[in-house]
């Protein structure tokens, strides 16, 4: 059980001088809900308690840890926000106001609600991406805590997690959280397939521990040998990972990242070292090599992937990185913790509106939907489902959703391309502007600004939001 001194030895490890106004929330907020009881019996500060302590694991700066302390203290006691504002300053109130559903008195129906939180969840994103990053510390506590609902709850909660919490984990990069919401999902959503690969997973681990030792210990007697300064961890992939690859068709020993080695260096270009060094002593499968580093996932993952055939012919996938972009793999955007001390809020928004593809897209579609249930479910369709990443001619990876055409392409790199587009090469052959993209498709736009714009009948072959409403206002202007 995390008590308060856990808690206060986490922050004095990292932010010491900080420590007074987090006493001083905490006291606030253990007041407040003094006689709270959670469903499990604690006392209900027990449970911002262990909010506050998954983000003091991140690293996360004052306001945020202040803000997970009184996370429901708007919602579940008396106080306002003119009171939190007065004993913490704006930014705390904006953090807690943003983590705060909104009151059932503004909806006639339970499912509104429901609507209207989930669209205020999702786009605090664009004011401030830290409301996300308590809000998935809050699930994931109340996910490890769930054994105390009932059953209905228990899988409304998880279906609810897999669908909303994942993707937006996955979005800021943060992958321990989105596999640890996974597999507790998984867990209550089919109990005995969990059991059974849970299992079979332990059962792989143990049978394959001494060729893994083996191998790590051969990858690190060459790096020690070149005088590179290295750290290495083995991590098997996560029960939910393995479920969805055995749901798709694949056979529990095809999965040729069932096993990863995360080797981690200091420069860049060590990374390249590594590889080749690793490439000498077990085989590479060709088609199994991905440079995330030179170009990086849409989430902002840098890695060197490579599949080698390891110790007893097992298929192990490497993963070289350097100590910042283990960080970054880790722990996505809340690594800007550690990394850019003092100035990560701003780095963190910076960053998230400039280099994070799916931005932009949540924008248009915040901005093309006032209908609460609309907007969730496109946001689901556009943002949260199946994706395509296919390469423009710079190289460039685009993300976009399954079912897209060159036509969204065309408009997610810009309105002009889109409305001079007279067609389109896929893999340097000529195809219909409907053409459905598929991955690791390489695209080229052809365009004439002499042609008369884009077609009405378009409209029916694009599945983005942007496309959509760059068409229609092009339509407008040429009528």
């Amino acid at each position: 059980m995390i008590t308060k001194e856990d808690l206060f030895k986490r922050i004095k490890e990292y932010n010491p001088n900080e420590l007074e106004m987090i006493q001083k929330a905490y006291d606030y907020a253990k007041f407040l809900h003094q006689g709270q009881t959670r469903q499990s019996g604690e006392p209900y500060i027990s449970h911002p308690l262990n909010v506050a302590y998954i983000l003091a694991e991140m690293h996360a700066d004052r306001d945020t840890v202040c803000a997970a302390l009184l996370h429901d203290t708007l919602e579940d006691t008396k106080t306002d926000k003119e009171d939190i504002a007065e004993m913490f300053g704006k930014d705390v109130t904006n953090l807690v106001d943003g983590v705060t559903k909104i009151s059932k008195m503004n909806f006639s129906t339970k499912q509104e609600q429901n609507m209207a939180n989930t669209r205020k969840i999702i786009t605090s994103l664009t004011n401030d991406v830290r409301i996300i990053i308590i809000k998935l510390a809050d699930r994931l506590h109340n996910m490890r805590t769930l054994q105390f609902k009932s059953e209905f709850k228990q899988k409304e909660n998880s279906l609810e997690t897999l669908e909303i919490f994942v993707p937006l984990a996955y979005r800021i990069g943060a992958y321990r959280m989105k596999s640890e919401l996974e597999d507790l999902s998984l867990q209550y959503l089919k109990p005995g397939i969990y059991l059974k690969l849970q299992e079979k997973k332990n059962q792989i681990e143990e049978h394959s521990k001494e060729d893994l030792q083996e191998m790590l210990y051969k990858i690190k007697m060459v790096l020690d040998d070149k005088n590179m300064p290295n750290e290495i961890k083995i991590r098997t992939k996560n029960i939910y990972g393995i479920y969805k690859r055995l749901q798709a068709g694949h056979h529990l020993d095809d999965i040729h990242d069932l096993f990863a080695f995360k080797i981690m260096v200091e420069e860049e270009l060590n990374c390249y070292t590594t590889l080749g060094l690793i490439h000498k002593l077990y085989h590479p499968i060709n088609n199994k090599f991905k440079d995330y580093i030179s170009n990086p996932k849409t989430n902002m993952y840098q890695s060197l992937h490579s599949t080698v055939f390891g110790e007893g012919g097992k298929l192990i996938q490497t993963q070289i990185r350097t100590f910042d972009m283990d960080k970054i793999a880790s722990f996505g955007l809340t690594a800007y913790w550690d990394i850019n001390k003092g100035k990560a809020r701003e780095k963190m928004q910076e960053d998230l509106s400039h280099k994070y593809q799916f931005y932009q897209s949540l924008v248009e579609i915040d901005r093309s939907f006032s209908d609460n249930k609309a907007f969730v479910e496109q946001v689901k369709k556009e943002l949260f489902s199946t994706t395509v990443y296919v390469y423009a001619p710079d190289g460039t990876i685009i993300e976009l959703p399954q079912g897209s055409t060159p036509i969204d392409f065309a408009y997610e790199i810009s309105s002009d391309l889109g409305n001079t587009m007279i067609g389109a090469f896929i893999n340097n052959k000529q195809v219909d502007v409907d053409y459905v993209l598929q991955n690791k498709d390489r695209v080229k736009i052809v365009t004439d600004p002499l042609s008369f714009g884009p077609r009405e009948s378009w409209l029916t072959k694009v599945k983005t939001t942007k496309a959509k409403q760059k068409l229609l206002q092009m339509r407008k202007m040429l009528h």
